[in-house]
C-alpha cells in the first residue's frame, strides 16, 4: 500500500487547511441558523462538530461544500476564498473539498473500482469520464486504496452488494481518491451499528492522517467524537459555545450545548 504523506494535487510541503470567517446563515431574514462562526483546521487534526438537532451543524457542512451560499462571512480553502465563487471556478474550487454523507451516496449499479475512481470525475474531461478511461495512475492509486480499506477482493462487485459498513467504506475511500485539501463527514455513522460506527470512525481517521487531509465531522455520538478526533467545537442555537480538546469536554459544557441535565444520567 502507497502511504505517502502528499496526494495527487498536493504541491510539495503545502499545508492544506479550511478557515471560517464571521460565517452566519439565515434561511428567514432576522432569524440565523448560523450566528458569526468563526474556526480553522489544518493539518492532520480532525474537528468533531456537536449539538442538538437543529442547531446549524449540516447547515455549516452545506455553507463549506457550497450547495448553499452563506448570509455573510468568508471561506477559506487552504487559503482560497470560495465563498462568492460560481461557474467554472467553483467547480475546480469544489475538487479541493472531499464528501462523505450519511447515506453514503454511491451509485449502485456501478462496481466498487468505478465507484472509488469516481472520485476523479473532476480530474477528467467528460469524454473520458463517460467512457470511463481513467488513467492508470488513478486506477493503481484507487487499488491501494481499496486495500487500505480492507476491500481489495470486491473491486468487482456492484455497490449494492454491500453491507452498510462497506458502502461507507468506499464512500471515504472515493472521497480520499479525490486529494482534496478539506474532507467532510456529515454523521457518516448514524445509520451504522455501534461496532461499524467505530470502525467507520477508525477508517476515517487513519486515511484523513495519512493522507495529510483536515477532516471536519458534523456527529451526534459525543463519545465517538471524543475518542477519535483531536477537536471538538459545540454548537448550540447558532453559536459556538465549546471550542477545545475531547478531554476537557465536562457535563457542564454538555449541559450547555444539548440543555438540561436528565439525558447525562
Amino acid at each position: 500500500m502507497n502511504t505517502a504523506s502528499t496526494s495527487p494535487g498536493q504541491p510539495e510541503g503545502q499545508q492544506r487547511s479550511l478557515r471560517i470567517e464571521h460565517l452566519s446563515k439565515a434561511y428567514v431574514p432576522g432569524k440565523p441558523v448560523l450566528n458569526d462562526i468563526s474556526f480553522s483546521v489544518e493539518g492532520q487534526n480532525s474537528v468533531a462538530i456537536i449539538g442538538p438537532s437543529g442547531t446549524g451543524k449540516s447547515t455549516l457542512i452545506r455553507c463549506v461544500n457550497k450547495l448553499i451560499a452563506p448570509t455573510s462571512g468568508q471561506i477559506y480553502v487552504s487559503g482560497e476564498n470560495i465563498t462568492r465563487l460560481r461557474g467554472r471556478e467553483l467547480r475546480h474550487a469544489r475538487r479541493k473539498i472531499g464528501m462523505v454523507f450519511q447515506e453514503f451516496n454511491l451509485v449502485e449499479r456501478l462496481s466498487v473500482m468505478e465507484n472509488v475512481l469516481s472520485g476523479r470525475l473532476g480530474y477528467v474531461s467528460a469524454l473520458r469520464a463517460w467512457r470511463r478511461a481513467y488513467p492508470q495512475s488513478d486506477i493503481d492509486r484507487a487499488f491501494d486504496l481499496l486495500e487500505s480499506i480492507g476491500l481489495i477482493d470486491f473491486y468487482r462487485q456492484r455497490a449494492d452488494s454491500l453491507s452498510g459498513g462497506q458502502r461507507q467504506r468506499v464512500g471515504i475511500a472515493r472521497a480520499i481518491m479525490q486529494a482534496p485539501h478539506i474532507l467532510l463527514a456529515d454523521e457518516p455513522t448514524s445509520s451504522l451499528d455501534p461496532k461499524t460506527s467505530v470502525e467507520i470512525m477508525e477508517v476515517l481517521v487513519k486515511l484523513s492522517e495519512q493522507h495529510n487531509i483536515p477532516l471536519l465531522i458534523n456527529i451526534h455520538d459525543v463519545e465517538l467524537a471524543k475518542r477519535f478526533t483531536t477537536r471538538i467545537i459545540g454548537i448550540s442555537r447558532g453559536l459556538i459555545v465549546y471550542d477545545g480538546r475531547p478531554d476537557q469536554l465536562s457535563n457542564e459544557h454538555l449541559k450547555t450545548i444539548y440543555g438540561g441535565e436528565e439525558w447525562l444520567s
